[in-house]
């Protein structure tokens, strides 16, 4: 009877066990990261009497976890990849709404600038259609302003973003430290501390939502937990920290560092995963890219237009001004270098100057001194370093050179890295001092319209070209286009060869007599000295360019200037055209539509050292920008669906082993209850036998 009786209490310490465990379980329905339980019994050593081993009850051996490490792992991993791709996401979508708008983009901005010169150019005296010119000239220069401070606040936000994330990955290190530290005191008697190791888990998972983390087990129950390329966060019960500090190369772009004791590390390229991690790859891939494309995009529309004004004349019979800032305002081109925090003189930066805007990249660059004065330069979009062009004899006409190794800051011939050059803006170098070169990044924020009056505007070509009354032949000459370039930023060359333009005595084309398949033709000037000759095809079109000599000057100004003509038709020997100063060209639109074709030309990302190399138009260029962003936002949203669908199959996956079923939480305490009752029954047994045992002794 003590046996019966022993067995039934075995039974009702067991189920009632079972029934807490199931409340427990049934309780915790709805708390984030709980993992069922369930207890584990077994047998109670069994007696040996005469007629054999009989079972003395049952006991409680474990109460347990329903737990799977691989898919609490593929779900840890898979709430790290969704989270890095909403980041992403949420930061790309908000890019692609502002350039491809039709209130914010470039390119209907563009469209209207040259709709106007297009008008302006088909009456160039009309003065508001000049003034409509200007207007939208302004119109484009803000449209860039605009871009460029959305694109910077997108980049304070995520720098503020990551300030905030590092916070949050710092308080949960420290409470899975924590929880490493409860865990192994509590498993200390060999028992799980289920409560304990759901909790962790938890702010695991939850710490994946903002970094990607590796979780290696230990023997001892804890978790140690590392980030980026195996930097350790958290080691049993000590956590490091993650720092957000201004960059060292760009200081309004945030970098993140990992601190463990006195050791400070970078790690902001090693990040992947979570928040952080999306954020960052955002930045590097994309919006880096796009502040650059973008101020690429400026620089060429200012360029292009303030130089092809600058071989202009405008209502009042001078040569054109800028209508945009100068690319190589002095306020700009110290802005364009970024001493690196440690470099030896805390003064010292770099000028970069806009040589050939044709030529930008898109990338940023890494100077490295390696000497006092020599330095090397890097392309850090593809880690290439750069071979500089020169010009080896002023002569604007041929082509550059590549310069010889080592390169000298203090080289008195402009060395230039893909379309820019660099020299002292101030303080001395050393060997290992280094600067990080943003040609273009903060260009969209420094355009701006600098012409104030609609008559300056140069629509008139300089030259002029009058057919003699007496010619008998059928040639037929178009007006000239000088092809020498006025350099609109050198007031010096400038002004000379605008002084030989203006100066030069009216000169005359004088056909020669036709001599086989082609004819002669002389340019003389006012007394008939020649001055050059040449020849061309009779009875077609024939573009022929004339060199005349230009007023001396220093070596930058050429010794000549340029300017062509189309000769067509059968000029008879004898016939005439005279050239000269374009005195009264009020009427002259030849110069405005130059600027017209400007819409259409290649002159974007035109590579010297690819031959066959065309670049892209204005329009192309950002038609090229806004397809390539539209493109990842495409994939981006993509990615976001599959991630949103792994993760939820991955928590499905979890739930449905260590999740709590209600239905089946509530059949098994059902089932307890009625275990409960039953051992409760085996006692009442055991009473009634041992009360007819006593009653029986009465």
């Amino acid at each position: 009877m003590a046996d019966l009786l022993n067995i039934g209490l075995s039974g009702l310490s067991v189920n009632k066990t079972s029934l807490t465990v199931t409340g427990h379980n049934i309780t915790n329905v709805n708390t984030a990261g709980f993992t069922r339980q369930e207890t584990v019994q077994a047998t109670r050593v069994p007696q040996q009497f005469g007629a054999g081993y009989i079972g003395s009850g049952t006991t409680l051996t474990d109460v347990r976890r329903i737990y799977n490490e691989f898919l609490t792992t593929q779900l840890r991993s898979a709430t790290a990849l969704n989270s890095d791709t909403d980041a992403y996401l949420s930061q790309i979508n908000q890019l692609d709404s502002l350039l491809a708008g039709s209130t914010t983009g470039v390119t209907p901005g563009l469209q209207r600038f040259f709709d106007a010169l297009q008008t302006a150019a088909e009456d160039p005296a009309n003065i508001p259609a000049r003034q409509l010119v200007l207007s939208e000239a302004e119109g484009v220069a803000k449209r860039f302003n605009t871009i460029y401070d959305r694109l910077y606040e997108q980049n304070g936000f995520i720098n503020k973003q990551l300030s905030a994330v590092t916070d949050q990955v710092n308080q949960l290190a420290g409470s899975i430290a924590g929880y490493n530290d409860a865990i192994a005191i509590a498993s200390a008697n060999g028992q799980q501390p289920n409560d304990l190791l759901d909790a962790r888990e938890e702010a695991v998972r939850k710490l994946s939502e903002f970094i990607g983390v590796t979780v290696v087990p230990q023997d001892d129950n804890t978790y140690n937990l590392f980030i980026g390329s195996g930097q350790p966060l958290v080691v049993s019960n000590q956590a490091a920290k993650l720092q957000v500090v201004p960059g060292l190369a760009d200081p309004l772009r945030s970098e993140v560092q990992f601190v463990s004791g006195n050791s400070v590390q970078g790690v902001t390229s090693l990040i992947t995963g979570g928040e952080m991690g999306g954020l960052i790859r955002y930045r590097e891939d994309v919006l880096d890219v796009t502040l650059n494309s973008v101020g690429r995009l400026a620089i060429s529309v200012a360029d292009q237009v303030n130089r092809q004004l600058g071989q202009g004349l405008d209502l009042n019979g001078q040569f054109g001004e800028e209508l945009f800032r100068s690319i190589n305002d002095p306020a700009l081109v110290s802005q364009r270098s970024l001493a690196r925090v440690g470099n030896s003189d805390t003064s010292a930066n770099l000028n970069v100057l806009i040589e050939d805007s044709s030529q930008l990249s898109t990338s940023d660059y890494e100077v490295t001194f390696t000497s006092a004065t020599e330095y090397t330069v890097r392309r850090v979009s593809d880690g290439q370093m750069i071979q500089p062009l020169y010009d080896d004899d002023a002569d604007p006409s041929t082509p550059l050179v590549t310069a010889p190794a080592p390169y000298d800051i203090g080289s008195a011939i402009p060395l230039q890295f893909d379309g820019f050059s660099l020299n002292v803006a101030s303080g001395t170098f050393a060997a290992g001092d280094v600067f990080r070169i943003t040609p273009t990044r903060n260009e969209g924020s420094y355009m701006r319209m600098d012409m104030t009056r609609a008559e300056e505007l140069a629509f008139a070509s300089p030259l002029k070209l009058v057919s003699n009354p007496s010619n008998s032949g059928g040639g037929v000459l178009s007006q000239p286009s000088v092809t020498t370039e006025i350099d609109i930023y050198d007031a010096t060359a400038q002004a000379n060869l605008e002084t030989s333009l203006r100066n030069a005595p009216p000169m005359r084309i004088v056909m020669g007599a036709a001599g086989g398949a082609t004819q002669n033709y002389d340019v003389v000037d006012i007394n008939g000295n020649v001055l050059t000759s040449g020849s061309f095809i009779p009875g077609q079109s024939n573009t022929v360019s004339i060199s005349v000599p230009a007023s001396a000057g220093p070596p930058s100004v050429p010794s000549t200037f340029d300017f062509q003509v189309t000769i067509s038709g059968r000029p008879a020997q004898g016939d005439n055209f005279t050239v000269s100063f374009n005195a009264n060209g009020v009427a002259d639109n030849r110069n405005a539509l130059k600027l017209t074709e400007l819409q259409s030309r290649a002159v974007i990302g035109v590579n010297l050292a690819a031959p066959g190399t065309t670049g892209s138009s204005f329009t192309d260029a950002y038609g090229d920008l806004v397809e390539r962003v539209g493109t990842l936002t495409s994939q981006a949203r993509v990615d976001g669906e599959a991630t949103s669908a792994i993760l939820k199959q991955a928590t499905d996956n979890r739930d449905s082993i260590s999740g709590v079923s209600l239905d089946e939480e509530a059949a098994k305490l059902i089932q307890f209850e009625q275990y409960y009752q039953a051992s409760a029954q085996i006692i009442q047994v055991a009473r009634s036998l041992f009360d007819t045992l006593i009653n029986t002794f009465n």
